[in-house]
């Protein structure tokens, strides 16, 4: 029996996932990084770079000297040698001969044993041979040779750091003496300090940093924190008023000293900041949230849900910023096990303004999705596709709603406009095609499968592949193109060897026309093996194994194929009636026949076969 196009519309519906919760609420920021996020959205003021001053001078403590050791001149002829050798080395590389370029690397080092280029590219096949020690060596001894070459010594900082702090710290406080410029080596000591605790020289560190870089947000925010560590809040606070003294226009830097404040019980401080800025701008988004939180924390929630109206309904304020906010209030709200009818009620009194950014919408569709309120989704996610044509997962989500509603028509529409505004995403390509052939409008399957396979890449997805074959085949067959069909068959099984309904559909065909039955049995034989409790795969095998002749086994086929669901359909009971005449159970054979006729067989030959009690052969 055929493999129906449902069946294989049924196999795909996996795909169309719906977008989970973890995506909403995924790596937010909370605490200051909240005021941070809304801040991202603004156009932060232009920062003067201070003077750079002269770092002090750290404590006394022994460092490493890398100081080139004197290295033997290379005669011409030995000069003329190496490089040929470790040209040729890197040559091999990039042609991906690596064992070659391993042996040349060595010929050239033993002609010039302190070439630092040389040492440098042998010590990164020791990584890649899991030889950590060796490359560690290696390294050391290229950094021996070229102490001012800075990549090789931030090699060899990123290998002490894996296991050899005390090293990497020896190695790093050196490198920031003698490599001005770079940051790197900072950063990786602030690591190691605060790893060890050891406030002071993160202090020393992030000052250090500032002197290169300027004063800014993150530094300030960082030594504010370690301030508080050593106990030291009135430098903590310091350092946040300096910072907004630093830049007295920017109100971002105000908003974020009020909410030091207020998440450390300088409430009232907190307060009367955020009302200067608001004093200065009204509308500005960071300080009407943080005076949100700030009446939430003082446990004023009428004034709190009012200025959050007054943030989420203020079309001056952006949508990104709005979808921020939203995001923070769904993760509280879950965290509290709050009602949903409240997040709800905030999402639709902000869609009344008809937003034209596709964010907000999107992000509603999709917590409605995680309360299970799929139906309640669908205007949303249309609203979506109204501002954003080309959003993949609104237009995804509302396919599968859409397959599982058995909504023929949606489905054709939703991937007519798919493959129009997104050309290369095959997915629409196959689901139109399923949607066509429902429609039973073979042409325009054909079409849109060749089209579909003329954006096929290699990166493509085989199994896809293979299943737009399929379709071409089954709709070959339906247009009576036999031939075409089973050329669309073998290329289906040239991307998926597997296809199970392929097989099935290919052998079945094959077996209708008596035709190739060795190879229709091999192949219906392998979807049997594959899943034997599948009676369309049973009935399939069956009665290939008819027509060649071998009814006995035919037999306990098609019973197999009748107790896994085979009485439901039609021809699966004619084919019984058909193999039980052929084993000599005429009064089985008659039973199934009129059974198949009164489910409403439409096959030619079944009337006469019950009227003449005996097997008659289809033209």
């Amino acid at each position: 029996m055929k493999l129906g196009i449902k069946i294989l519309l049924a196999l795909w519906m996996s795909a169309l996932c719906m977008t989970s919760y973890a995506a909403i609420v995924g790596g937010l920021p909370g605490g200051l990084a909240a005021s941070a996020a809304i801040a991202g959205a603004h156009t932060a003021a232009n920062k003067k770079k201070p003077d750079a001053k002269k770092p002090k001078k750290k404590r006394n403590k022994q460092k490493r000297q890398a100081e080139a050791a004197p290295v033997p001149q290379l005669t011409e002829e030995q000069q003329r040698k190496f490089d040929y050798y470790f040209l040729e080395a890197i040559r091999l590389k990039q042609a991906g001969d690596y064992d070659a370029a391993f042996d040349l690397l060595q010929h050239s080092l033993a002609i010039n044993p302190h070439d630092a280029s040389a040492l440098y590219e042998l010590a990164q096949y020791y990584l890649y041979l899991k030889q950590p020690a060796r490359a560690t060596t290696t390294i050391e001894q290229a950094v021996a040779a070229d102490p001012d070459n800075y990549w090789y010594a931030q090699a060899l900082s990123q290998l002490y750091l894996q296991n050899e702090a005390e090293k990497a710290t020896v190695l790093l406080e050196d490198m920031v003496q003698r490599f001005s410029t770079r940051i790197d080596p900072l950063y990786s000591l602030l690591e190691i300090y605060n790893q060890q605790e050891d406030y002071d020289r993160v202090l020393d560190v992030l000052n250090l940093l500032e002197q290169r870089m300027g004063k800014n947000e993150q530094l300030s925010l960082e030594k504010f924190r370690i301030y508080l560590r050593k106990g030291d809040n009135k430098r903590a606070f310091g350092e946040m008023e300096n910072l907004v003294a630093e830049y007295p226009q920017d109100l971002r830097y105000r908003v974020v000293l009020g909410d030091v404040y207020l998440q450390n019980g300088k409430k009232d401080e907190a307060y009367d900041i955020y009302q200067q800025v608001l004093a200065e701008e009204p509308d500005n988004a960071m300080a009407m949230y943080s005076l949100a939180s700030y009446y939430e924390e003082t446990g004023q929630d009428s004034l709190y849900q009012q200025q959050l109206d007054s943030l989420l309904l203020n079309r001056k304020v952006t949508p990104d910023i709005k979808s921020n906010i939203m995001r923070q209030l769904i993760i509280r709200n879950e965290q509290a096990d709050g009602d949903s009818l409240r997040i709800i009620t905030l999402f639709d009194r902000i869609m009344q303004q008809d937003p034209d950014e596709p964010d907000l919408p999107m992000l509603y569709a999709q917590y409605l999705l995680s309360k299970g309120m799929n139906q309640q989704s669908l205007p949303v996610l249309r609203r979506v596709l109204d501002i954003d044509p080309t959003n993949t997962a609104a237009r995804m989500t509302l396919l599968g709603e859409a397959v599982r509603q058995n909504d023929n028509k949606a489905v054709v529409d939703l991937c007519e406009a798919g493959v129009e505004s997104n050309p290369d995403m095959l997915e629409f390509y196959f689901y139109l095609a399923i949607g066509y052939n429902q429609d039973n409008r073979t042409a325009d399957v054909l079409s849109t499968c060749r089209k579909a396979l003329e954006r096929v890449t290699p990166e493509s997805k085989k199994d896809l592949v293979s299943d737009f074959y399929a379709i071409m085949g089954d709709a070959y067959h339906t247009d009576g193109m036999t031939e075409q069909a089973y050329a669309a068959y073998d290329s289906a099984l040239v991307y998926k060897s597997d296809n199970i309904g392929v097989l099935n559909n290919y052998a079945y065909y094959l077996s209708l026309e008596r035709r190739d039955l060795d190879r229709a049995e091999e192949m219906s034989y392998r979807t049997v093996k594959a899943e034997p409790g599948n009676a369309t795969y049973l009935d399939t095998y069956a009665w290939i194994l008819f027509e060649k002749g071998n009814y006995a086994e035919a037999r306990l086929y098609i019973d197999d194929a009748m107790k896994n669901g085979g009485g439901q359909s039609e021809d699966v009971v004619e084919h019984c009636g058909d193999i039980y005449y052929m084993t000599g159970d005429v009064d089985g054979a008659l039973k199934y026949w009129k059974q198949a006729l009164d489910m409403g067989c439409k096959s030619p030959k079944l009337k006469e076969k019950i009227e003449k009690k005996k097997y008659i052969p289809a033209d």
